[in-house]
């Protein structure tokens, strides 16, 4: 007897990032339903296998019709696949999967949806003014006392390793691409709101099926003691958007090191002086000023426009990015030189 056949629902996401003023920038658009899917989703839709003839060329589709942006440099980021990732499409006894891309643009206004600061939604990944206080008067108590909540000693072992790595605890250094592992450890926790939402919709979806209900921890209540009034960390984003949004920002924080992909966030000519601070707002961290110019100038990534720029003081030199190192180089990233933690 065979088995029977999964029927798949395919979506596309799309995370749309940009640098302003110094703070790294997100598109949201508003979710696909009322409560808990009301909150700020990613621009998404659904995959037409017919008539659409690549991923790309749809989310650029998708991306239009929602916000009436046109984007540039697009990549694929990952597909997300978890079971219960979509209660609406589980109803119906279909697995929903979603081909997450990712886009670099300038900001600019939209006719649908809205901008928001990248770190509303993970305040605890911004390190340029120092060790967010978060980390220490939150972060660092809930993720112990949820260690050593395990049932067994490997397990607390196990646990306690995991946070000290992800959260750089216990003498491990931080490390800024594991946005996703810090993520995936509070969810797990119960220290954002998206797992106790999850839970309600998986208990409720097991009850309109008349099956029996799991024992599942509930919101991990040891958050209480220490996050004072606020209920959860950061800010909740519609389904699994938010982790979504930690792989596309982990995936750019890597990135950077050794693509260029920087520029695209750039205008035609900038002052190193706005490129480091366009590099320091993706990698959460503040640059050595002097070593950044030397690596960017040393590696042939800008030229000098021979034009000034008025910035109030000192005039500075205007650059623009050299495409030559395109052919010259295999891994032409910036790179984040003297990271000052």
């Amino acid at each position: 007897m065979s088995a029977p056949v999964a029927s798949f629902a395919i979506g596309l996401n799309a995370v749309i990032l940009a640098v302003t003023e110094e703070a790294p920038r997100v598109l949201t658009v508003d979710g696909p339903g009322s409560g808990p899917l009301a909150d700020a989703a990613l621009p998404f839709g659904s995959l037409d296998a017919e008539s659409e003839r690549t991923l790309e060329l749809a989310v650029r589709v998708r991306v239009r019709e929602q916000t009436g942006l046109e984007l540039g440099y697009v990549e694929q980021l990952y597909t997300f696949g978890d079971r219960d990732r979509d209660p609406r499409v589980r109803r119906a006894g279909v697995r929903p999967l979603s081909i997450g891309y990712l886009a670099l643009v300038r900001e600019s206004a939209v006719a649908g949806g809205s901008w928001r600061d990248v770190f509303r939604f993970f305040p605890w990944e911004d390190w340029r003014c120092g060790r967010p206080p978060l980390l220490d008067r939150t972060v660092a108590p809930a993720l112990g006392a949820w260690a050593e909540e395990a049932a067994s000693p490997r397990t607390r072992r196990e646990r306690r390793e995991r946070v000290d790595i992800a959260f750089g605890l216990g003498g491990a250094a931080w490390d800024g691409e594991r946005v996703l592992e810090r993520y995936e450890l509070l969810y797990e926790a119960g220290l954002v709101a998206e797992l106790e939402r999850d839970q309600k919709e998986r208990r409720r979806l097991l009850a309109d099926r008349g099956e029996a209900l799991p024992e599942e921890p509930t919101r991990a209540r040891r958050g209480g003691a220490f996050l004072g009034e606020a209920a959860f960390l950061g800010e909740a984003m519609a389904l699994d958007h938010r982790r979504i949004l930690a792989t596309a920002l982990g995936r750019t924080r890597g990135k950077v090191k050794y693509r260029p992909v920087v520029f695209e966030l750039m205008p035609p000519v900038f002052t190193l002086l706005q490129l480091q601070r366009v590099v320091e707002a993706l990698a959460g961290v503040r640059l050595h000023k002097g070593n950044f110019r030397r690596l960017v100038e040393k590696g042939g990534l800008v030229e000098g426009t021979g034009e000034l720029a008025s910035t109030g003081g000192r005039p500075a030199e205007l650059f623009s990015f050299r495409r030559e190192v395109l052919r010259e180089r295999p891994a032409p990233g910036v790179g984040l030189p003297g990271a000052r933690r």
